[in-house]
């Protein structure tokens, strides 16, 4: 999976809002005593600790593709490994599979997602889910600023149809003869502090351009993205900032 570098302090900065949607999802995996557990995406590793505690008898596997992220999952004690996961399969005890704002970043997913169901052994478990706010303005404003002149041609961020809609997922999913349940959710995150959506985005949306940028460039776009930012998501009159996020779930049950 090509992506872009990540900082793993920078994305906890908000934890809460974005561990939100991961218990929502989880939520619904009816699974009771699964062989194996996979943490595809795993990030920090801050999540994947929730999933050995629901199945403390289950083999746990924890995979991410950036080297930053691996290394603070075992900086918390996670057995984390760095594998692409274009190339995962899983193994044949695998029982549930949890992905979590990580397929966004795979142009591939939708094909891998029957692939991965029919691999799956029988009664497993598949649930991932992804952001589809790629038409919001915290996106599109990125995409507007990156086409004018100054940044024409010196960073790639993901558009609109990074993610299919949700009846795109439920189709292929259901016709590997799983039992699918897709929903979507937008979810209306009060966020305090100064520029508090370009700190957000700085974390997940701004990578490869950060990664695209000198330093002194990266600031500058900041710098010329702020006050478009202020103007889509103004501050309230407490000082909070309200903050539309829409994700797409995907849980799937292969038939036993």
């Amino acid at each position: 999976m090509t992506s872009p570098t990540w900082d793993p302090a920078l994305y906890l900065g908000f934890d809460d809002h974005r561990s939100r949607p991961f218990h929502d999802l989880i939520a619904r995996v009816g699974a009771t005593a699964p062989r194996r557990v996979v943490d595809l995406g795993c990030g920090p590793g801050h999540l994947t600790g929730l999933l050995a505690a629901r199945w403390p008898g289950a083999a746990l596997t924890a995979l991410d593709s950036s080297p930053d992220m691996v290394a603070a999952a075992r900086e918390r004690g996670i057995d984390a490994r760095l594998a692409d996961v274009v190339d995962w399969t899983p193994a044949p005890d695998t029982d549930v599979v949890v992905t979590n704002a990580v397929l966004q970043w795979v142009p591939s997913h939708p094909d891998l997602l029957p692939r991965w169901l029919r691999a799956l052994p029988p009664g497993a478990w598949f649930a991932m889910q992804v952001p589809g706010n790629f038409g919001a303005p915290s996106h599109v404003l990125i995409r507007e600023l990156l086409a004018e002149p100054r940044w024409r041609g010196r960073a790639q961020v993901r558009g609109e149809n990074a993610v299919p809609a949700p009846a795109e997922y439920a189709a292929p999913a259901a016709a590997t003869g799983a039992d699918v349940d897709v929903w979507e959710t937008t979810y209306l995150h009060r966020l305090t502090g100064d520029d508090p959506v370009l700190g957000w985005i700085s974390g997940t949306a701004l990578r490869p351009v950060r990664d695209a940028l000198d330093p002194g460039d990266y600031a500058a776009f900041r710098a010329e993205l702020a006050p478009r930012l202020r103007a889509a998501y103004p501050r309230q009159p407490d000082g909070t900032t309200w903050f539309p996020f829409r994700r797409i779930f995907v849980v799937a049950h292969t038939k036993a």
